[in-house]
């Protein structure tokens, strides 16, 4: 299997376990701040946005372009605050949807980018990874271990 088809498989399938370590959440336990500031929810919002900023990104590489100017997202922190508080009063069914969208249009910009790009060290390769698979892996992790009940952590 090439570079690119393992990619977007992986990040297809950490993106189904990501959405399996959220089932079942109630609104209430969504919004519920235990990571910092965030949520559940917020942490949804903040993988969107990230979808978001990336799949035009994909969609420069593909055309042989930067994928952005160089130092853009530098500041991960505040795009991470910018996200979540555009979308503050988005209602958590939403917030479900548009994450669904968003993966959808972030993995169809990279299926559109040639394959030399996802080879080790290829333009494509770090920010598919950082927005997708690993991104996914990260939070589903950390998602996993607030369910389990404080006598298992």
């Amino acid at each position: 299997m090439s570079d690119k088809a393992t990619l977007l498989r992986e990040a297809d399938e950490a993106f189904t376990e990501l959405r399996r370590a959220i089932e079942g959440f109630t609104d209430e336990e969504m919004r519920r701040i235990w990571l910092g500031t965030w949520g559940v929810r917020e942490i949804l919002i903040h993988i969107s946005g990230w979808h978001e900023a990336m799949a035009p990104a994909l969609g420069r590489i593909a055309k042989g372009e930067a994928p952005y100017p160089a130092g853009t997202y530098d500041d991960f922190d505040a795009w991470n605050a910018r996200f979540v508080q555009q979308k503050a009063g988005v209602k958590t069914g939403d917030v479900l949807a548009e994450l669904d969208a968003s993966h959808r249009q972030f993995v169809d910009a990279a299926a559109a980018v040639p394959e030399p790009h996802f080879a080790p060290g290829g333009a494509a390769r770090e920010p598919f990874e950082g927005a997708g698979a690993g991104h996914y892996r990260e939070h589903t992790a950390q998602i996993r271990a607030w369910r389990q009940p404080a006598a298992d952590r």
